[in-house]
């Protein structure tokens, strides 16, 4: 690991960033270009002061799941990830079989601009990539590389953000696009233990494999029950990048409807109201009788 290199590298790729490009309010007061190293740190997920300690050049060897939140954070190219890895004295992550786990800058820089619509990047395995503020203030925080999927099936917190009436669509619609996922791809290593994995853990994940269902997700609508705001009933967009190995998701509501408005609402109140884990059991006050 070359921690000089590594320091100089960072403070270089933060200062050259806009912080209007990843989506931060510019005020007046900036004496410096680029991100504050808060700024930087926050869009890692890391602590301010870990972060400082690698500009410093005094902090311990980053993780690989490190180095790819610093990629995206600080909206690297492809060469510029594969040099940081280096620089960590790491192997810069290959594509070989599967999705690319990189999200192109463009891509980001997309995600950043929809400020009033919910928006994820996931990867064709069901991994979420990148998600945008509102995203977050919708589905609650998560890591990148967080797997909705087996999250579904397996995790005890995943389905209450959805009305029951909805959950066996919507697992019928997980099960589907990951069988037609598994075929166009029935090499890869990621692939295959994901589906033994979910076999294994959840009857009802085995059930729907063994009907042997394929479809991929397109538009559809989908509905959410926050805890904070109540309802909301949104269209779902699905954008496939060129090689269809990424996906970003783009929830928006009809102007002028209920949804809308409570969208609008989750805008300002943000992730004031959420938990460090999530939604909590129920919807709180605010949800609407059904």
């Amino acid at each position: 690991m070359d921690r000089a290199e590594l320091a100089d590298f960072l403070r270089r790729c933060r200062t050259r960033l806009d912080p209007a490009a990843v989506g931060l309010v510019v005020g007046s007061r900036r004496r410096t270009p680029g991100l504050r190293r808060e700024e930087a740190a926050g869009l890692t997920g890391a602590s301010v002061d870990h972060y400082t300690r690698l500009e410093q050049g005094r902090g311990s060897r980053p993780s690989r799941q490190m180095l790819a939140a610093l990629a995206r954070a600080l909206r690297l190219t492809e060469d510029e990830r594969d040099h940081l890895f280096h620089l960590a004295g790491e192997e810069p992550p290959r594509t070989g079989t599967g999705p690319a786990q990189h999200v192109r800058p463009g891509l980001l820089m997309i995600l950043d601009r929809l400020h009033d619509a919910p928006a994820h990047v996931y990867s064709d395995r069901g991994e979420l990539l990148a998600q945008n503020a509102l995203a977050t203030a919708l589905t609650g925080e998560a890591d990148p590389g967080h797997n909705v999927i087996r999250a579904w099936f397996t995790g005890p917190t995943a389905r209450r953000l959805y009305p029951p009436e909805d959950h066996a669509a919507q697992s019928l619609t997980h099960v589907a696009q990951l069988r037609a996922v598994s075929a166009a791809r029935p090499d890869d290593p990621q692939l295959l233990a994901l589906v033994r994995e979910l076999r294994s853990a959840s009857k009802e994940f085995d059930t729907l494999w063994t009907e042997h269902r394929v479809a991929m997700r397109r538009a559809e609508r989908k509905r959410f029950l926050h805890p904070v705001v109540g309802l909301l009933e949104l269209g779902c967009e699905v954008l496939l990048t060129a090689d269809c190995g990424q996906r970003l998701v783009v929830h928006t509501a009809e102007p002028g409807s209920e949804s809308y408005e409570r969208l609008r609402l989750l805008r300002v109140v943000g992730l004031q109201e959420l938990g460090a884990d999530g939604p909590p059991d129920a919807p709180g006050d605010l949800s609407p009788s059904r």
